[in-house]
């Protein structure tokens, strides 16, 4: 069951225990060992969510998004070439203004991704990743944090120790300025959010799993030339 948004409340001061760092540096060492390869290739990568903040618990995921477009079987074969199993492959478009996504899962639980849009970005999806909180490699290998929100609508700053979270409901001009996105950025995470809290998850607009043969670049002109709005999108971008 996913957490419900917290909409009111005080600041509060969390202090990491070893079992939280030991857990935080596993995390990290794999995302390091999985962007080097990126960059090696050239692909300048970023990693978003709580690993980039610290925040980790045994479910997080190790989610690096390439923010542009570029051809897939380049991405997939740097991956086997290094090693990488991949285990899924999925499209998937949140809305029908949302540019699709191509997602690589490397490891059964898809806990392990590489993300990146098969249509241009526009700028307030890419402070989506931004409004949770962004790292590139240089930085994780420097062990910084950086401030982020969470899909309990929490604003997370990193402390010395731990770091300290509080609500972005009633606070979206602060957290705007805090974790250097727009306003309409955090303003459309609270609706979103706090839309599905009460009507629940109302899935997403697209979602075409790959079969082994397939190519992420055929399987979206196929969806193209069958969905409306999707040409649409394409033809806007």
């Amino acid at each position: 069951m996913a957490e419900k948004p917290v909409k009111y409340g005080e600041k509060v001061e969390v202090t990491y225990g070893s079992h939280h760092l030991n857990l935080f540096g596993k995390l990290r060492k794999r995302a390091i060992t999985l962007m080097s390869v990126l960059a090696k290739a050239g692909y300048r990568a970023v990693i978003h969510g709580s690993v980039a903040r610290g925040d980790v618990d045994v479910n997080s995921d190790i989610d690096v998004l390439i923010p542009y477009v570029t051809p897939s079987y380049k991405i997939e074969l740097t991956l086997t070439n290094s090693k990488f199993e991949i285990f899924s492959r999925i499209i998937a478009q949140a809305t029908p203004t949302h540019a699709p996504k191509a997602h690589i899962y490397l490891d059964p639980t898809e806990q392990v991704c590489v993300t990146f849009p098969l249509i241009d970005f526009r700028s307030l999806e890419f402070e989506f990743y931004k409004f949770g909180g962004l790292l590139e490699l240089d930085e994780l290998k420097q062990d910084k944090r950086v401030s982020g929100c969470t899909k309990r609508l929490t604003l997370i700053e990193p402390t010395r120790n731990g770091h300290v979270e509080s609500p972005v409901f009633g606070h979206e001009a602060e957290v705007a300025r805090t974790v250097g996105v727009s306003i309409d950025i955090v303003k459309e995470r609270v609706r979103v959010l706090t839309r599905r809290d009460k009507i629940g998850r109302t899935g997403i607009f697209l979602l075409a799993t790959l079969e082994r043969n397939e190519v992420f670049e055929e399987v979206l002109k196929r969806l193209i030339d069958t969905n409306p709005a999707l040409r649409r999108k394409w033809l806007d971008r």
